[in-house]
Protein backbone atom coordinates (compact mmCIF):
# COMPACT_ATOMS: atom_id res chain seq x y z
CA UNK A 1 0.00 0.00 0.00
CA UNK A 2 1.05 3.67 -0.82
CA UNK A 3 2.54 5.64 1.76
CA UNK A 4 -0.02 8.23 3.11
CA UNK A 5 0.70 11.82 1.42
CA UNK A 6 -0.68 13.59 4.85
CA UNK A 7 1.63 15.30 7.47
CA UNK A 8 0.89 14.25 11.53
CA UNK A 9 1.90 15.88 14.08
CA UNK A 10 2.26 14.79 18.12
CA UNK A 11 2.53 16.69 20.54
CA UNK A 12 4.14 14.84 23.84
CA UNK A 13 6.47 12.28 23.80
CA UNK A 14 4.48 10.10 26.57
CA UNK A 15 2.96 6.91 26.86
CA UNK A 16 -0.02 7.77 24.98
CA UNK A 17 2.29 10.20 22.37
CA UNK A 18 4.58 7.09 21.32
CA UNK A 19 1.86 5.13 21.01
CA UNK A 20 0.45 7.28 18.36
CA UNK A 21 4.14 7.54 16.74
CA UNK A 22 4.29 3.99 16.47
CA UNK A 23 0.70 3.87 14.50
CA UNK A 24 1.95 6.35 12.03
CA UNK A 25 4.92 5.43 11.71
CA UNK A 26 3.58 1.52 10.78
CA UNK A 27 1.23 3.19 8.41
CA UNK A 28 3.86 4.78 6.70
CA UNK A 29 2.08 8.23 7.23
CA UNK A 30 4.90 11.54 7.83
CA UNK A 31 5.11 12.42 11.31
CA UNK A 32 6.98 14.79 14.01
CA UNK A 33 6.73 14.68 17.74
CA UNK A 34 7.54 17.20 19.63
CA UNK A 35 8.62 16.28 23.10
CA UNK A 36 10.45 19.36 25.63
CA UNK A 37 11.92 16.87 27.89
CA UNK A 38 15.00 15.00 26.18
CA UNK A 39 13.66 11.42 26.89
CA UNK A 40 10.47 9.35 26.19
CA UNK A 41 7.97 8.58 29.25
CA UNK A 42 6.61 11.65 30.05
CA UNK A 43 4.91 11.17 33.48
CA UNK A 44 6.63 7.91 33.94
CA UNK A 45 10.20 8.99 33.79
CA UNK A 46 11.12 10.32 37.42
CA UNK A 47 13.26 13.59 37.59
CA UNK A 48 11.37 14.44 33.60
CA UNK A 49 13.80 17.84 32.70
CA UNK A 50 9.93 18.50 30.76
CA UNK A 51 9.32 19.53 34.66
CA UNK A 52 6.05 17.54 34.19
CA UNK A 53 6.46 14.45 35.56
CA UNK A 54 4.71 13.66 38.62
CA UNK A 55 6.47 10.49 39.28
CA UNK A 56 7.72 10.36 43.05
CA UNK A 57 10.86 7.88 43.58
CA UNK A 58 8.92 4.63 45.19
CA UNK A 59 6.49 4.76 42.42
CA UNK A 60 5.53 1.13 41.38
CA UNK A 61 1.93 1.19 38.72
CA UNK A 62 -1.40 0.33 40.32
CA UNK A 63 -2.65 -1.47 37.11
CA UNK A 64 -0.89 -5.00 36.42
CA UNK A 65 1.41 -5.11 33.32
CA UNK A 66 -0.37 -7.40 31.69
CA UNK A 67 -3.30 -4.90 31.98
CA UNK A 68 -0.91 -1.67 31.11
CA UNK A 69 1.12 -3.20 28.11
CA UNK A 70 1.08 -1.94 24.64
CA UNK A 71 -1.05 -5.12 22.87
CA UNK A 72 2.50 -4.75 19.73
CA UNK A 73 4.63 -4.98 22.32
CA UNK A 74 3.62 -6.54 25.94
CA UNK A 75 6.43 -6.39 28.61
CA UNK A 76 8.38 -9.74 29.70
CA UNK A 77 7.54 -11.92 31.87
CA UNK A 78 10.53 -11.11 33.93
CA UNK A 79 8.78 -8.20 34.74
CA UNK A 80 6.98 -8.32 38.26
CA UNK A 81 3.40 -7.93 38.56
CA UNK A 82 3.44 -4.31 39.23
CA UNK A 83 6.83 -2.52 38.06
CA UNK A 84 8.42 0.33 39.28
CA UNK A 85 8.90 3.42 37.47
CA UNK A 86 11.89 2.83 36.56
CA UNK A 87 11.06 -0.08 34.86
CA UNK A 88 8.02 1.53 33.16
CA UNK A 89 10.49 3.94 31.50
CA UNK A 90 13.14 1.22 30.25
CA UNK A 91 10.03 -0.47 28.91
CA UNK A 92 9.21 2.57 26.79
CA UNK A 93 12.87 3.07 25.20
CA UNK A 94 12.71 -0.08 24.17
CA UNK A 95 9.18 0.23 22.80
CA UNK A 96 10.66 3.51 20.74
CA UNK A 97 13.87 1.75 19.79
CA UNK A 98 12.08 -1.38 18.82
CA UNK A 99 9.55 -0.05 16.31
CA UNK A 100 12.58 2.21 15.18
CA UNK A 101 11.01 5.98 15.08
CA UNK A 102 13.12 7.83 17.92
CA UNK A 103 14.62 9.75 14.98
CA UNK A 104 11.19 11.19 14.29
CA UNK A 105 10.98 12.86 17.54
CA UNK A 106 12.35 16.22 18.09
CA UNK A 107 13.42 16.28 21.68
CA UNK A 108 13.61 19.65 23.88
CA UNK A 109 11.35 20.60 21.36
CA UNK A 110 8.39 23.10 22.87
CA UNK A 111 5.10 23.22 21.44
CA UNK A 112 3.61 27.06 21.75
CA UNK A 113 1.13 27.02 19.69
CA UNK A 114 -1.65 25.31 17.52
CA UNK A 115 -3.72 26.90 15.52
CA UNK A 116 -5.82 26.46 11.92
CA UNK A 117 -4.46 26.97 8.93
CA UNK A 118 -5.73 29.10 6.10
CA UNK A 119 -7.33 26.79 3.91
CA UNK A 120 -7.32 23.65 6.56
CA UNK A 121 -4.93 21.99 8.27
CA UNK A 122 -3.04 23.01 11.50
CA UNK A 123 -0.36 25.49 11.55
CA UNK A 124 2.19 25.04 14.69
CA UNK A 125 4.47 27.12 15.96
CA UNK A 126 7.62 25.47 18.09
CA UNK A 127 10.92 26.14 19.87
CA UNK A 128 13.58 25.05 20.60
CA UNK A 129 14.15 24.75 25.04
CA UNK A 130 17.96 25.28 24.52
CA UNK A 131 17.76 27.29 21.85
CA UNK A 132 17.63 31.02 21.49
CA UNK A 133 13.82 31.31 21.61
CA UNK A 134 13.72 31.93 18.18
CA UNK A 135 9.61 29.95 16.46
CA UNK A 136 9.27 27.80 13.63
CA UNK A 137 6.15 26.81 12.36
CA UNK A 138 5.00 24.06 10.10
CA UNK A 139 1.74 22.78 8.44
CA UNK A 140 -0.02 19.58 9.15
CA UNK A 141 -2.73 17.99 8.25
CA UNK A 142 -3.82 16.75 11.12
CA UNK A 143 -2.17 17.00 14.90
CA UNK A 144 -2.70 14.25 17.37
CA UNK A 145 -2.25 16.14 21.11
CA UNK A 146 -1.28 13.69 23.37
CA UNK A 147 0.47 16.21 26.42
CA UNK A 148 -1.41 13.91 29.44
CA UNK A 149 -3.15 15.60 31.58
CA UNK A 150 -1.06 15.09 35.08
CA UNK A 151 1.15 17.63 34.92
CA UNK A 152 -0.73 20.97 35.86
CA UNK A 153 -1.72 20.81 39.42
CA UNK A 154 -4.81 21.94 40.71
CA UNK A 155 -4.51 23.31 44.52
CA UNK A 156 -7.46 23.14 46.91
CA UNK A 157 -10.48 25.42 45.09
CA UNK A 158 -11.23 28.05 46.60
CA UNK A 159 -8.36 28.24 48.99
CA UNK A 160 -8.68 27.61 52.51
CA UNK A 161 -8.79 30.05 54.99
CA UNK A 162 -6.13 31.17 56.96
CA UNK A 163 -2.32 31.58 57.45
CA UNK A 164 0.24 28.17 57.62
CA UNK A 165 3.24 28.15 59.35
CA UNK A 166 5.15 25.66 57.74
CA UNK A 167 5.59 23.81 54.06
CA UNK A 168 2.91 23.41 51.58
CA UNK A 169 3.54 21.70 48.52
CA UNK A 170 1.60 19.82 45.70
CA UNK A 171 1.55 15.87 45.05
CA UNK A 172 2.46 16.72 42.04
CA UNK A 173 5.86 18.02 43.26
CA UNK A 174 6.49 15.25 46.02
CA UNK A 175 9.18 13.07 45.49
CA UNK A 176 10.81 11.39 48.21
CA UNK A 177 9.99 11.45 52.09
CA UNK A 178 13.41 12.97 52.79
CA UNK A 179 12.44 16.22 54.97
CA UNK A 180 9.46 14.64 56.06
CA UNK A 181 11.33 13.05 59.11
CA UNK A 182 9.94 13.17 63.11
CA UNK A 183 7.57 15.87 61.43
CA UNK A 184 3.58 16.26 62.06
CA UNK A 185 2.62 15.44 57.96
CA UNK A 186 -0.92 16.33 56.55
CA UNK A 187 -1.50 14.96 53.44
CA UNK A 188 -4.69 16.01 52.29
CA UNK A 189 -6.82 13.17 49.47
CA UNK A 190 -7.66 9.77 49.27
CA UNK A 191 -6.77 9.08 45.52
CA UNK A 192 -3.88 6.64 45.03
CA UNK A 193 -1.09 9.21 45.27
CA UNK A 194 -2.53 10.60 48.44
CA UNK A 195 -2.68 7.06 49.91
CA UNK A 196 1.16 6.60 48.63
CA UNK A 197 2.63 9.86 50.54
CA UNK A 198 0.56 9.17 53.61
CA UNK A 199 2.13 5.50 53.23
CA UNK A 200 5.29 6.45 53.13
CA UNK A 201 5.78 9.39 55.26
CA UNK A 202 3.93 7.57 57.64
CA UNK A 203 6.98 5.62 57.78
CA UNK A 204 9.43 8.30 58.83
CA UNK A 205 6.67 10.72 60.23
CA UNK A 206 6.32 11.81 64.15
CA UNK A 207 2.73 11.49 62.78
CA UNK A 208 0.69 11.51 59.34
CA UNK A 209 -2.37 12.51 59.18
CA UNK A 210 -4.52 12.13 56.17
CA UNK A 211 -7.73 14.31 55.56
CA UNK A 212 -10.54 13.91 52.80
CA UNK A 213 -13.51 15.27 51.98
CA UNK A 214 -15.36 11.99 51.04
CA UNK A 215 -14.52 8.56 52.27
CA UNK A 216 -13.67 5.78 49.28
CA UNK A 217 -13.65 2.23 48.68
CA UNK A 218 -9.94 0.78 49.03
CA UNK A 219 -9.18 -1.80 46.72
CA UNK A 220 -6.42 -4.16 47.44
CA UNK A 221 -3.56 -5.36 44.77
CA UNK A 222 -4.29 -8.52 45.04
CA UNK A 223 -7.23 -11.28 45.75
CA UNK A 224 -4.90 -14.34 46.71
CA UNK A 225 -2.20 -14.17 44.22
CA UNK A 226 -4.13 -12.36 41.36
CA UNK A 227 -4.11 -9.05 40.57
CA UNK A 228 -7.14 -7.53 41.40
CA UNK A 229 -7.35 -6.64 38.05
CA UNK A 230 -7.03 -9.58 36.02
CA UNK A 231 -9.77 -11.13 38.14
CA UNK A 232 -12.31 -9.75 35.27
CA UNK A 233 -12.41 -11.84 31.69
CA UNK A 234 -12.17 -9.21 29.46
CA UNK A 235 -15.95 -10.11 28.28
CA UNK A 236 -17.13 -9.19 32.10
CA UNK A 237 -18.38 -5.59 30.84
CA UNK A 238 -21.51 -7.09 29.13
CA UNK A 239 -22.33 -8.67 32.73
CA UNK A 240 -25.21 -6.13 33.95
CA UNK A 241 -22.96 -3.37 35.86
CA UNK A 242 -25.18 -3.72 39.07
CA UNK A 243 -24.36 -7.09 39.40
CA UNK A 244 -20.82 -6.54 38.44
CA UNK A 245 -20.90 -3.76 41.33
CA UNK A 246 -22.33 -6.03 43.51
CA UNK A 247 -19.57 -8.66 43.14
CA UNK A 248 -16.98 -5.93 43.95
CA UNK A 249 -18.60 -4.92 46.84
CA UNK A 250 -18.73 -8.28 48.29
CA UNK A 251 -15.11 -8.71 46.88
CA UNK A 252 -13.81 -5.37 48.14
CA UNK A 253 -15.73 -6.39 51.75
CA UNK A 254 -14.02 -9.89 51.85
CA UNK A 255 -10.30 -8.73 51.75
CA UNK A 256 -10.66 -5.27 53.16
CA UNK A 257 -13.43 -5.38 55.86
CA UNK A 258 -15.22 -2.40 57.00
CA UNK A 259 -13.56 0.74 55.72
CA UNK A 260 -15.38 2.67 58.61
CA UNK A 261 -13.93 -0.09 60.89
CA UNK A 262 -9.95 1.81 60.29
CA UNK A 263 -11.86 5.24 60.68
CA UNK A 264 -12.44 5.97 57.16
CA UNK A 265 -15.61 7.89 56.79
CA UNK A 266 -18.31 6.25 55.11
CA UNK A 267 -18.00 6.16 51.34
CA UNK A 268 -20.82 8.51 50.11
CA UNK A 269 -21.39 6.64 46.62
CA UNK A 270 -21.27 3.04 45.38
CA UNK A 271 -18.27 0.51 44.48
CA UNK A 272 -17.32 1.88 40.98
CA UNK A 273 -18.88 5.23 40.72
CA UNK A 274 -15.87 6.96 41.68
CA UNK A 275 -12.09 6.22 40.36
CA UNK A 276 -10.51 3.17 42.00
CA UNK A 277 -8.16 4.06 44.77
CA UNK A 278 -5.58 0.93 45.09
CA UNK A 279 -3.83 0.63 48.06
CA UNK A 280 -2.73 -2.65 49.98
CA UNK A 281 -0.80 -0.54 52.32
CA UNK A 282 -3.05 1.93 53.84
CA UNK A 283 -5.09 0.17 56.09
CA UNK A 284 -2.33 -1.72 57.81
CA UNK A 285 -0.92 1.69 58.60
CA UNK A 286 -4.07 2.89 59.89
CA UNK A 287 -4.18 -0.17 62.03
CA UNK A 288 -0.79 0.07 63.11
CA UNK A 289 -1.15 3.84 64.55
CA UNK A 290 1.13 5.70 61.65
CA UNK A 291 -1.72 6.95 60.01
CA UNK A 292 -4.43 9.07 61.76
CA UNK A 293 -7.67 9.46 59.60
CA UNK A 294 -9.47 12.86 59.96
CA UNK A 295 -12.08 14.79 57.73
CA UNK A 296 -11.86 17.72 55.61
CA UNK A 297 -9.64 21.08 56.01
CA UNK A 298 -11.49 23.66 58.03
CA UNK A 299 -8.96 26.43 58.69
CA UNK A 300 -5.34 26.91 58.55
CA UNK A 301 -3.90 28.31 61.70
CA UNK A 302 -0.31 28.81 61.55
CA UNK A 303 1.15 26.26 63.31
CA UNK A 304 -1.95 24.06 63.54
CA UNK A 305 -4.82 22.92 60.97
CA UNK A 306 -8.38 23.00 62.14
CA UNK A 307 -10.68 20.61 60.62
CA UNK A 308 -14.14 20.83 60.25
CA UNK A 309 -15.09 18.38 63.26
CA UNK A 310 -13.79 20.97 65.55
CA UNK A 311 -10.59 19.00 66.05
CA UNK A 312 -7.37 20.83 65.49
CA UNK A 313 -3.20 19.20 65.09
CA UNK A 314 -0.22 20.73 65.11
CA UNK A 315 0.94 20.24 61.60
CA UNK A 316 4.66 21.18 59.94
CA UNK A 317 4.20 19.96 56.31
CA UNK A 318 1.21 19.83 54.47
CA UNK A 319 0.90 17.78 50.98
CA UNK A 320 -1.96 18.64 48.77
CA UNK A 321 -3.50 15.54 46.57
CA UNK A 322 -6.10 17.46 44.78
CA UNK A 323 -5.58 16.62 41.26
CA UNK A 324 -4.82 18.41 38.17
CA UNK A 325 -6.68 20.85 35.76
CA UNK A 326 -6.58 19.77 31.89
CA UNK A 327 -4.15 22.05 30.27
CA UNK A 328 -3.62 22.93 26.38
CA UNK A 329 -0.92 25.79 26.94
CA UNK A 330 -0.34 26.05 22.58
CA UNK A 331 -4.36 26.21 22.43
CA UNK A 332 -6.02 29.55 22.20
CA UNK A 333 -8.74 29.67 24.78
CA UNK A 334 -11.40 31.28 22.16
CA UNK A 335 -10.16 27.21 20.42
CA UNK A 336 -10.85 25.45 23.38
CA UNK A 337 -10.58 26.56 26.98
CA UNK A 338 -11.08 23.25 29.62
CA UNK A 339 -9.61 25.42 32.87
CA UNK A 340 -12.72 25.77 34.57
CA UNK A 341 -14.55 22.30 35.19
CA UNK A 342 -12.03 19.92 33.16
CA UNK A 343 -14.89 19.55 30.26
CA UNK A 344 -14.27 18.88 26.54
CA UNK A 345 -16.42 17.71 24.67
CA UNK A 346 -15.26 15.34 22.62
CA UNK A 347 -16.70 12.65 20.62
CA UNK A 348 -15.17 9.03 22.21
CA UNK A 349 -13.06 11.40 24.31
CA UNK A 350 -10.87 12.46 21.15
CA UNK A 351 -12.04 14.13 18.14
CA UNK A 352 -13.85 17.61 18.94
CA UNK A 353 -16.72 18.08 16.42
CA UNK A 354 -15.81 21.89 15.72
CA UNK A 355 -12.07 21.47 15.12
CA UNK A 356 -11.56 19.59 12.13
CA UNK A 357 -8.08 17.15 11.91
CA UNK A 358 -7.32 17.92 15.95
CA UNK A 359 -7.38 14.80 17.87
CA UNK A 360 -6.85 14.04 21.54
CA UNK A 361 -4.78 11.00 22.67
CA UNK A 362 -4.77 9.37 26.31
CA UNK A 363 -7.06 12.29 27.51
CA UNK A 364 -9.13 9.31 29.53
CA UNK A 365 -9.01 8.69 32.99
CA UNK A 366 -9.46 4.41 32.61
CA UNK A 367 -10.77 1.90 35.50
CA UNK A 368 -8.15 0.17 33.68
CA UNK A 369 -5.23 1.20 32.25
CA UNK A 370 -4.31 4.18 29.61
CA UNK A 371 -1.76 2.94 27.30
CA UNK A 372 -3.75 0.33 25.61
CA UNK A 373 -6.55 2.56 25.18
CA UNK A 374 -3.88 5.36 23.49
CA UNK A 375 -2.91 2.90 21.16
CA UNK A 376 -6.60 1.86 19.85
CA UNK A 377 -7.51 5.96 19.65
CA UNK A 378 -4.50 6.06 17.34
CA UNK A 379 -5.51 3.16 15.17
CA UNK A 380 -8.95 4.60 14.78
CA UNK A 381 -7.19 8.21 13.95
CA UNK A 382 -4.70 6.89 11.87
CA UNK A 383 -7.96 5.22 9.93
CA UNK A 384 -9.43 8.27 9.74
CA UNK A 385 -6.41 10.45 8.84
CA UNK A 386 -5.94 7.63 5.95
CA UNK A 387 -9.68 7.96 4.87
CA UNK A 388 -10.68 4.33 5.43
CA UNK A 389 -13.16 5.36 8.08
CA UNK A 390 -15.03 8.43 8.28
CA UNK A 391 -16.31 9.99 11.47
CA UNK A 392 -19.94 10.74 12.05
CA UNK A 393 -22.17 14.01 11.28
CA UNK A 394 -21.65 17.18 13.37
CA UNK A 395 -24.65 16.64 15.06
CA UNK A 396 -24.56 13.00 15.51
CA UNK A 397 -21.46 13.27 17.00
CA UNK A 398 -22.87 16.26 18.94
CA UNK A 399 -25.76 13.83 20.32
CA UNK A 400 -23.41 11.22 21.68
CA UNK A 401 -21.05 13.46 23.48
CA UNK A 402 -24.28 15.21 25.03
CA UNK A 403 -25.61 11.10 25.76
CA UNK A 404 -22.12 10.10 27.23
CA UNK A 405 -22.04 13.14 29.78
CA UNK A 406 -25.54 11.94 30.96
CA UNK A 407 -24.22 8.57 30.97
CA UNK A 408 -21.11 9.68 33.30
CA UNK A 409 -23.05 11.70 35.62
CA UNK A 410 -25.37 8.64 36.31
CA UNK A 411 -22.23 6.28 36.37
CA UNK A 412 -19.64 8.52 38.82
CA UNK A 413 -19.44 10.85 41.25
CA UNK A 414 -19.83 14.56 40.33
CA UNK A 415 -16.51 15.70 40.39
CA UNK A 416 -13.89 16.97 37.74
CA UNK A 417 -11.61 14.07 38.53
CA UNK A 418 -14.18 12.00 36.78
CA UNK A 419 -14.98 14.09 33.55
CA UNK A 420 -12.85 12.26 31.71
CA UNK A 421 -13.23 8.93 32.79
CA UNK A 422 -14.26 5.83 30.70
CA UNK A 423 -14.63 2.13 31.51
CA UNK A 424 -11.72 -0.03 30.39
CA UNK A 425 -13.71 -2.94 28.66
CA UNK A 426 -16.67 -1.16 27.94
CA UNK A 427 -14.44 1.87 26.20
CA UNK A 428 -12.00 -0.36 23.90
CA UNK A 429 -15.45 -1.74 22.58
CA UNK A 430 -16.72 1.47 21.83
CA UNK A 431 -12.99 2.05 19.75
CA UNK A 432 -13.37 -0.89 17.47
CA UNK A 433 -16.68 -0.34 16.67
CA UNK A 434 -15.88 3.11 15.60
CA UNK A 435 -13.33 1.50 13.53
CA UNK A 436 -15.36 -1.29 11.64
CA UNK A 437 -18.78 0.28 11.17
CA UNK A 438 -17.56 3.23 9.37
CA UNK A 439 -15.15 1.46 6.52
CA UNK A 440 -14.79 2.84 3.77
CA UNK A 441 -12.32 1.27 1.99
CA UNK A 442 -10.13 -1.63 2.40
CA UNK A 443 -9.00 -2.68 5.79
CA UNK A 444 -5.59 -1.36 7.46
CA UNK A 445 -2.08 -3.18 6.65
CA UNK A 446 -1.03 -5.10 9.47
CA UNK A 447 1.10 -3.77 11.67
CA UNK A 448 4.45 -5.95 12.43
CA UNK A 449 3.99 -7.97 15.33
CA UNK A 450 5.93 -8.40 19.09
CA UNK A 451 8.94 -9.74 18.75
CA UNK A 452 10.98 -12.44 21.64
CA UNK A 453 13.96 -9.94 21.94
CA UNK A 454 11.95 -7.38 24.26
CA UNK A 455 14.08 -8.73 27.01
CA UNK A 456 17.52 -8.18 25.41
CA UNK A 457 15.82 -4.68 23.70
CA UNK A 458 15.08 -3.88 27.59
CA UNK A 459 18.23 -4.96 28.89
CA UNK A 460 19.94 -2.20 26.35
CA UNK A 461 17.50 0.48 27.02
Amino acid sequence: MAPSSKRVCVIGAGSSGIASCQVLHARGIDFDCYEVGSEVGGNWRYGNDNGMSSAYESLFINTSRRIMEYATFPMPDSYPDYPHHSQIAAYFDAYVDHFGFRDRIRFRTEVVKVAPAEGGGWDVTARAVDGDGAEETARYDAVMVANGHHWDPRWPEPAFPGDFDGEITHAHHYKTPEGYEGKNVLVLGIGNSACDIAVETSRVSKMTYLAMRRGAWVIPKYVGSKPVDELAPSWSWRVPFPVQRTLLNWLIKRVQGDPTQFGLPKPDHRVAEAHPTVSSDLLPRIGHGRIKVKPNIARLEGDSVRFVDGSVERIDRIVYCTGYKISFPFLDHDLLDPSGDNRIPLYRKVVHPDLDGLYFIGLIQPLGAIMPIAELQSEWIADVIEGKVALPARAEMATEIAADQRAMERRYVASKRHTIQVDYWPYLHQLREERARRRVTAPPAVRPPATDNRDKELEAA
